[in-house]
């Protein structure tokens, strides 16, 4: 009996779609302090080599635009493009901004942006976070990039009201990466624990000589740590006061 050839291709692209969802993906995070390394020097080149050797398929930025007046961006768009493979989700509400809050989100050419919102977040001083849905490879996506305020009050507020921000919508898988600012390994973020796990790649801050893991990266049920590290070269130890982490992860199949 002949096998219909409609049905041999429905049958291959569908191994196909389980191949991609079963490959691993590279999500990072890096406080790159306005491109201002520790020579004091603004170089948004030597930035941008940093990340591009990241090789992640997203990478949270923090500290990406400067602080005051109208905040504008560190990072050219035109040199992101450029230099990496690589581009900005549209988060700033103005021309001049890369993120929001200073928060930005890089995501690799080819990906799919379906949504994007900004969550105003409590605090003694300006933060927010900024959260976008993404269709992968891997299937959908959400992608939350940080930056928490510095006292463990005011973070505990702030991942509480992102916790609440993520209910709200559908579910998928999520992770929420940033400077979460937390010297402890065992308080702080105790909002998270619930719904996901917390993970310190590594020792980060200071860059000149990494005492704490004030970088983390958060991951909801159904998302599978493989890998994760501190990204330590001559060129990031200089970059920034930060060193950028990054994790790898699998969507896990549901059985």
């Amino acid at each position: 009996m002949q096998v219909p050839s409609l049905f041999i291709a429905m049958k291959l692209a569908h191994i196909n779609h389980m191949s991609q969802q079963q490959q691993p993906f590279r999500v990072a995070s890096y406080n790159i302090r306005k491109c201002i390394g520790l020579d004091r020097k603004r170089r948004p080149g030597r930035t941008l080599d940093v990340i591009a050797a990241l090789d992640a398929d997203v990478v949270a930025l923090q500290e990406a635009d400067k602080r005051l007046g109208n905040r504008p961006a560190t990072l050219d768009r035109a040199e992101i493009d450029r230099s990496t493979d690589l581009e900005p989700v549209e988060l700033a509400i103005n021309d001049t901004s890369l993120g929001w809050h200073g928060n930005a989100i890089l995501v690799r050419k080819g990906v799919t942006v379906q949504a994007v919102d900004r969550i105003e977040m409590p605090g003694f001083e300006p933060r927010g976070a900024v959260l976008v849905e993404l269709v992968m490879a891997n299937g959908p996506m959400r992608i939350i990039a940080t930056h928490l305020g510095l006292t463990r009050q005011m973070r505990r507020a702030q991942l509480q009201t992102i916790v609440e921000s993520v209910g709200l919508r559908a579910a998928m898988p999520t992770l929420v990466l940033g400077d979460f600012n937390e010297w402890m390994a065992d308080r702080g973020l105790e909002p998270l624990q619930a719904d996901f796990a917390v993970h310190a790649p590594g020792r980060s801050f200071h860059a000149a000589r990494p005492v704490a893991a004030l970088d983390r990266i958060a991951a909801s049920k159904g998302l599978r740590l493989l890998d994760a590290g501190v990204t330590e070269t001559e060129k990031s130890r200089r970059a920034s006061d930060h060193l950028p982490v990054w994790a790898e992860f699998k969507v896990d199949q549901p059985r």
